[in-house]
């Protein structure tokens, strides 16, 4: 499927994990926004064919912050680019920041479909219901958005307290809206981010690696 991977989060993490060229164009979501960059300029090809990115781009400082949040909640420049983005990709993902706050609103006000990762760390317990209250509040004005599910991550294999969470996601939350499937923390990933790899590419046999592909299968299965 040709796939568009917008990154809106600050952090830019995506630039990471994607399999860009090494001496890749910088400039992203963020140019473009301030109309610093053209559309053309901030899509880049990955290692993946079927992949596009668009990074988070020049957000440097907590003054940058401040104006990027306010240009993404007050214009239509992120609604507008994931319409277009929609007439030339079969799938668009895009990547908010953690948490409840306007950016994260202002996507899912917009999209069709929504992931939440869930750490499994106790600490990540705490935000869990606020996060779900929120689509609950946005589903009432964005109609088609629709919660594929929570998905575990970071778990450690004989870490009580990945257990704990686990068990408590299992007992408390309805399964249908909890993947079966658990991606679990592992050296071959914290190498493939270093490497700026996806781990799939890097390490196809590797246990997270697994995870994500059988993630994509079932969400492939319900796009198609």
């Amino acid at each position: 499927m040709k796939t568009l991977l917008i990154d809106v989060d600050p952090q830019g993490s995506v630039r990471y994990g994607s399999g860009l060229a090494r001496g890749h164009e910088t400039a992203g979501f963020a140019d473009y926004l301030n109309g610093e960059r053209t559309l053309r300029e901030i899509i880049l090809p990955t290692a993946l064919p079927w992949l596009r990115v668009i990074l988070a781009g020049s957000v440097a400082d907590s003054a940058d912050h401040v104006v990027y949040s306010q240009l993404v909640r007050e214009t239509n420049v992120l609604q507008d680019l994931l319409q277009m983005a929609e007439q030339r990709c079969q799938v668009v993902v895009v990547d908010t920041p953690p948490g409840l706050g306007s950016i994260t609103r202002k996507v899912l006000g917009g999209a069709e479909h929504v992931i939440v990762p869930l750490q499994c760390e106790p600490l990540a317990l705490q935000t869990t219901p606020q996060i779900l209250r929120m689509i609950q509040d946005i589903v009432a004005v964005n109609e088609r958005l629709t919660l594929d599910g929570i998905l575990l991550t970071m778990y450690e294999l004989n870490n009580p307290a990945s257990d704990r969470v686990v068990d408590y996601v299992r007992k408390y939350l309805p399964a249908n809206i909890v993947f079966d499937v658990v991606v679990p923390r592992t050296v071959a990933t914290a190498d493939a981010f270093a490497a700026g790899q996806p781990v799939v590419v890097r390490s196809p046999a590797d246990a997270a690696s697994q995870a994500y592909v059988n993630l994509a299968t079932i969400l492939a299965d319900r796009l198609v």
